[in-house]
């Protein structure tokens, strides 16, 4: 009898603890820069469409036409994430996850390619200003960030002519997908998206609860325990009821057999896009997330095909 209550006690902290990490998000430190690998650069900020405070770089390629806006992963900021360093480590460890992710080399790519670069850290990461309680919300928030990404370059005298391209990644990915859905003016002038690795929250937490031992009958309990600390349940979280709201060229990549998720997941999401201008690429061989946030710098080719095709 008493172990049965010891076992019962545990899930019960294992679903606390994982729902207040999932809630929330630790910052990851900013340990590169684009001076790293050449790149001369600015450091800029501007607020969010409802006003938060958002840093970023922007990185100038002299005589170019074009830029793309970089929007980053959970748990990361503009420059990657220190995952071979706890406490980031934890993060994906248990998933293969364990390595550092540096995002500065896509810039330079991106760069050499003749497009000016922005990149930036959403709320809550990285620089940028704290907001909604430090709730992570799978876009529902940062969403604004991504149209205050988008007006900051219509702003500025020297960017606001320019045609842009988005290339955003989970969270930054989830967040481009909502702002389309709830502020469609402020696509007016992107003209493409390559999107990696969009997550609906659910399959992840299910992937983890199944490798902590949880039985996934309690995966309602899990959802009520987040709906307290954030007033979102689950599905509140997946991007797939916005991307019916697509309406550029859209370029989606996803490692398929992620260890995090399932590819039911970001197929319903590549689905769920009402336009016939679109792709999905799977990477095979791997079942680590973060093959997918570091495969641009592998082979660039096919989003830089993107790019050159729809970005003009």
């Amino acid at each position: 009898m008493s172990e049965a209550i010891q076992t019962d006690d545990s899930i019960e902290r294992a679903l606390q603890a994982m729902a207040e990490g999932f809630s929330f998000s630790n910052r990851s430190p900013i340990l590169h820069s684009p001076a790293e690998v050449g790149l001369a650069y600015e450091n800029v900020t501007f607020p969010s469409l409802d006003g938060i405070p958002l840093e970023g770089w922007f990185i100038p390629a002299p005589g170019s036409d074009r830029i793309v806006i970089l929007n980053h992963p959970r748990w990361f900021s503009r420059s990657g994430l220190p995952s071979h360093l706890e406490p980031w480590k934890s993060l994906g460890a248990a998933f293969g996850n364990d390595f550092e992710v540096n995002f500065v080399p896509d810039f330079k790519i991106l760069h050499d390619a003749g497009y000016n670069v922005l990149a930036y850290d959403l709320r809550n990461f990285g620089h940028s200003g704290a907001a909604n309680g430090g709730v992570s919300s799978s876009g529902n928030f940062e969403c604004r960030d991504v149209v205050g990404s988008l007006n900051y370059v219509r702003g500025r005298s020297d960017l606001r002519e320019m045609s842009v391209g988005l290339f955003s990644r989970c969270l930054g990915c989830n967040a481009t997908l909502v702002a389309m859905a709830r502020y469609p003016d402020a696509f007016e002038n992107v003209r493409c998206l390559v999107g990696c690795q969009p997550l609906s929250p659910r399959y992840l937490l299910e992937k983890v609860m199944t490798s902590r031992g949880i039985p996934a009958e309690r995966v309602d309990d899990l959802d009520e325990l987040m709906r307290l600390k954030t007033s979102f349940t689950i599905d509140d979280l997946s991007p797939a009821p916005a991307a019916k709201s697509v309406r550029i060229p859209t370029f989606l990549y996803q490692v398929r057999d992620d260890a995090m998720t399932t590819p039911k997941d970001v197929q319903t999401i590549y689905d769920n896009m009402p336009i016939e201008t679109k792709k999905l690429f799977w990477i095979e061989g791997s079942t680590r997330r973060w093959d997918g946030y570091t495969y641009f710098q592998k082979d660039p080719s096919l989003m830089l095909d993107w790019f050159a095709t729809y970005l003009t």
